[in-house]
């Protein structure tokens, strides 16, 4: 029979076989054979991206579909791309996306189709045994699908029969909070303002997002030194850039379309420090796919300075920074510091300058691991810049110590008087494309009170005050039984999460998951006594309802929002957009206990949208002005130089600088993505940029490291992490040698999560530490006799 899914040569639904009995695996399986190491590339983009594209796209779908789909992405007129959140440029080439993003579209947009016939020949457990590239790669879900209690095999229901299911449980529970609602970034921002809308009218604020994980600690950093979450630059202010300091961030596999604002910004003479661990191909050279007169030939030269730091020594270099501009004040007195905005416009600088004074150039290199010289030359191109624009990602914000270290770049940006005028400012570059619009929506566990007094004025009824449980939370919750109903609208949160077995057995302790999604991923293998998957729309799908054709809204890392229009027809006949799902569901749980007319809404998104001005600060007019081309800018009190805190002013903050304590043989590991994966979506089995082909499976270390733990390249070693008295064990790993700092190493994700303890997190954003875990290397076969990810 052919069904359109892929392998179907499965495990027959006749046999129910010992692996179909044993519980689902919650960690991806170990590889055959190790990957292949070659040289690291020198150049980003130019012809191989080219190539890597245009064969992920044709090789998922026809030549004619496939070419459509690329050339509406990111266009005024087409859909947002599914990747990340880097904005668009006014005026946009016929071809508006990078590889990754291809890569993105070709993934959601495949010809291959999940359907109830290959539930049917593969038992849960047998596709928990399968990669996370293979589960990808069976294709789009097809009809919504029932794990019942005991069952070995998903089966199809009816829409009706699925969100009576989940009202069953719901309205079954002792209290609102036995429930949690999470959110991932691909989120439309109609479809979460009513999710956080129907959950608030449910009783719970429990509402934890990808945020959690990946950006918290920016958003807190923020917060409370300049008075919003959000970056304060816009895509112009690259044009207008002295210098732009990249910090914990690998644009060239992550975001990658910020290359080519690097690229013009070195072109005109500015010049670009990255402070990283890793030295990326994507800021040394870059050659621009689309330029055709720079395709031959090296391409351009990105980075002015490389600083390798080590892993979380960035607070440290940081503070170096200012030391040394402290001191190239002293030496030029009145030309560095800027002493009018800071006496204008900030609080605390007295207690920082005293504090910066007491750092020690010592302090700084051994925190750091960068040479005191080469610390001294990046604060010397910031004391020459006029206008200087920082940029970082998930390479500060996952440590214990995030918080204080983001907040040391908005020291250095107060220093020199940096926020607020153009071709300046701070600049968190986001994940997931509309991670960001999520929270301005109101997603979020911690809701402010301004948001819920407008919910009960516009719909009439009292949301609880009290805060919801974050991810980290809503892990324990789970394990200990207070939550019992967990629904994921998008993501994949069991291989998003840190402590893959603990959250793992937390999901099974649950009564019911419930998982909005597109494809199959891991999270709908390790599941709750009942277990439900609703497939909905992706972005390159038209949205067609009562009302005739829908668009939805996004808004990206510099606060634009804009509208994104699918263009191709859906996958099956039987998708629901994300915003229809969250108003059948709320119909059917809330019933006449609310008064919002959740399925009429639905019939037009332009009735959602004239609820989001009514509620939403900066959305006033929102129908009008999205339907303008290139959308519409937030307001950034920030950005237009008036600091938003509660005292008016921007804040200096001061930070003892962290110590990290190694035992002998220890190293401190972080997580990292390959150039094949987005997320927890893995594309493929390469790393190009890096040379690592065919594999995953690998921890990247110095060679005198591996020399002294007595280890050579290729071999196989077994990860240990350690923490509070806790040992997590990560089986068959494969050695690589690489440009590391000594006493750091570095795996890919979601392999290595098994390893990230559910209790580190950082200070304040409660985010989880994957950038900074003390972990042990053993030849392969000799660790203790403790099960992978186990817990001792």
């Amino acid at each position: 029979m052919d069904d359109g899914s892929r392998n179907a040569g499965g495990p027959a639904a006749e046999r129910t076989s010992a692996l179909a009995r044993t519980p689902p695996r919650a960690q991806p399986p170990e590889e055959a054979r190790g990957p292949s190491v070659g040289p690291i590339a020198t150049v980003a983009g130019g012809v191989p991206a080219v190539i890597s594209a245009l064969r992920h796209v044709y090789g998922e779908m026809d030549v004619v579909r496939g070419t459509k789909l690329l050339l509406k992405v990111n266009q005024k007129e087409g859909f947002d791309c599914p990747g990340c959140a880097w904005p668009d440029p006014g005026h946009r080439s016929m071809a508006e996306f990078c590889e990754n993003g291809a890569k993105a579209v070709a993934e959601e947009a495949m010809s291959a189709r999940v359907t109830p016939a290959f539930f049917r020949q593969w038992s849960v457990a047998d596709l928990s045994l399968q990669t996370d590239h293979w589960l990808g790669k069976q294709g789009r879900l097809t009809h919504p699908m029932v794990l019942r209690e005991g069952a070995t095999h998903y089966e199809p229901l009816s829409w009706d029969e699925a969100f009576a299911l989940v009202a069953e449980e719901l309205r079954a529970l002792d209290t609102p909070d036995a429930a949690s609602f999470y959110t991932s970034g691909r989120t439309s921002n109609e479809a979460a303002f009513l999710y956080q809308l129907f959950v608030r009218q449910f009783g719970t604020n429990n509402l934890p997002d990808c945020s959690n994980m990946c950006h918290e600690s920016s958003g807190s950093a923020l917060n409370e030194t300049v008075g919003i979450g959000k970056g304060t630059v816009t895509l112009e202010d690259f044009d207008r850039a002295d210098a732009i300091f990249v910090i914990g961030q690998n644009p060239g596999t992550n975001h990658p379309r910020m290359l080519s604002s690097l690229e013009a910004a070195a072109r005109r003479g500015c010049q670009i420090v990255s402070i990283n661990p890793l030295p990326e191909t994507g800021l040394n050279r870059f050659k621009h796919p689309q330029d055709v007169l720079h395709l031959i030939g090296p391409g351009t030269a990105l980075n002015t300075l490389f600083l390798q730091v080590r892993i979380n020594g960035d607070a440290a270099l940081l503070q170096g920074l200012a030391k040394a501009l402290f001191e190239l004040e002293d030496a030029r007195p009145g030309t560095v510091v800027a002493r009018s905005f800071i006496d204008d416009q900030t609080l605390g600088f007295d207690a920082y300058a005293a504090h910066m004074r007491a750092v020690t150039w010592e302090d700084v290199e051994q925190g750091s691991g960068v040479p005191r010289a080469q610390v001294i030359a990046a604060a010397e191109i910031l004391a020459r810049s006029e206008r200087t624009i920082y940029c970082w990602a998930m390479g500060l914000t996952q440590h214990r110590n995030s918080v204080a270290c983001i907040q040391e770049i908005v020291n250095l940006a107060l220093l020199r008087g940096g926020i607020g005028k153009p071709g300046a400012g701070l600049c968190p570059v986001r994940g997931h494309s509309n991670v960001q619009g999520d929270r301005t929506m109101g997603i979020w566990e911690k809701p402010p009170e301004w948001l819920l007094s407008a919910l009960t004025r516009e719909f009439g009824f009292e949301p609880p005050r009290h805060h919801g449980m974050d991810v980290v939370e809503t892990l324990h919750a789970m394990h200990d039984g207070r939550v019992k109903v967990f629904f994921a609208l998008g993501g994949n949160f069991l291989s998003a999460t840190p402590d893959t077995e603990f959250t793992a057995e937390a999901l099974r302790r649950t009564r019911l998951t419930v998982h909005v999604s597109t494809k199959l991923n891991r999270a709908h293998l390790v599941h709750g006594r009942r277990a439900l998957i609703l497939p909905c729309l992706g972005r390159t799908e038209r949205d067609v309802q009562a009302r005739g054709p829908q668009f939805v809204t996004v808004e990206n890392s510099m606060g634009v929002v804009s509208a994104s229009r699918g263009s191709v027809a859906p996958a099956s006949e039987h998708l629901l957009s994300e915003p229809v799902i969250v108003a059948r569901l709320a119909s059917a749980v809330l019933g006449a206990r609310s008064r919002v007319p959740w399925l009429s809404l639905v019939e037009d998104y332009d009735g959602i949208r004239e609820l989001i001005a009514r509620v939403i600060p900066g959305f006033d007019d929102f129908n009008r002005r999205v339907r303008e081309p290139g959308g519409f800018a937030l307001p950034n009190g920030p950005r237009e130089g008036r600091f938003t805190t509660k005292s008016g002013k921007a804040h200096f903050t001061v930070h003892a600088l962290p110590r990290i304590k190694l035992e002998p043989g220890q190293l401190l590991m972080m997580t990292i993505r390959t150039h094949d994966q987005f997320n927890t979506t893995v594309y493929g089995l390469d790393d190009r940029y890096r040379g690592i082909r065919n594999g995953r499976r690998v921890v990247l270390l110095h060679p005198g490291d591996m020399k002294a733990l007595g280890l050579s390249a290729d071999q196989l070693v077994d990860l240990s992490s350690h923490f509070e008295g806790e040992t997590r064990l990560a089986r068959a790993f494969r050695v690589v040698p690489y440009n590391i700092p000594r006493g750091c190493a570095a795996t890919y994700f979601p392999e290595a999560n098994v390893l990230v303890p559910v209790n580190s997190f950082a200070e304040k954003s409660r985010t989880p530490t994957s950038k900074s875990v003390v972990i042990s290397l053993t030849p392969a076969g000799e660790s203790r006799a403790l099960p992978a990810g186990a817990v001792a």
